[in-house]
């Protein structure tokens, strides 16, 4: 298992998805919600997902343990990233499990209580009525000290990465909304900016 994730979020496309393998990124992430902005049918993220050599993550909101099983074995998904009001008694058998979990100013530790078995907690800022990808990032300090594996989101870019990895010492970072120029459309040089500042912040090398 990778040390250090690096995740670029919202793939729809071939492109894309080889821009941040080339990046030096670790993992990407297909949105399997059909009502966002980056959903990607299942059918279209397997012919991209077949010759990625890095982790392939779908995320979810709110689908069947049933569902989401399909689906990561026809995409070849290798985590599943549960981003609706799923509890722990939801996650699909058998399967790694990364629980998306939004903070806010109620959240502690005891929020992510309940998800223990989860192999991490990724962590996302505020986002209103949507299930992230909103590009607003939280306070990393609160993150800094929990017991688990933690992987940061919302609101992350080459500008910012380097310093929520020093302030919350994350198992890994994901970015989405920021490094676009449009939704569902990374911006080359952005992605790659992402990339390299987390893979010099996290000791990886550029």
């Amino acid at each position: 298992m990778l040390d250090f994730m690096i995740k670029v979020c919202g793939i729809t496309n071939a492109a894309d998805a080889a821009a941040a393998v080339a990046a030096g990124a670790t993992a990407i992430g297909f949105n399997f919600y059909p009502k966002s902005k980056r959903y990607i049918r299942p059918e279209e993220a397997a012919g991209i997902a077949a010759s990625l050599p890095i982790c392939k993550v779908g995320v979810f909101v709110n689908e069947s343990p049933a569902e989401v099983a399909r689906i990561a074995a026809l995409v070849g998904l290798d985590v599943v990233q549960l981003h609706g009001e799923e509890g722990p008694e939801d996650f699909p058998i058998g399967l790694r499990v990364w629980k998306a979990l939004r903070v806010d100013a109620g959240f502690t530790a005891s929020t992510v209580a309940p998800y223990a078995g989860a192999e991490a907690i990724l962590l996302d800022g505020p986002a209103g009525n949507e299930y992230g990808g909103a590009g607003k990032p939280f306070a990393w300090y609160m993150a800094a000290d929990l017991p688990y594996r933690v992987i940061l989101a919302g609101g992350l870019d080459g500008s910012n990465v380097a310093d929520a990895i020093e302030t919350a010492h994350p198992w890994g970072v994901d970015a989405c909304s920021r490094i676009e120029a449009a939704p569902g459309r990374k911006d080359k040089f952005k992605t790659e900016e992402f990339v390299k500042a987390a893979r010099r912040a996290a000791g990886l090398g550029s």
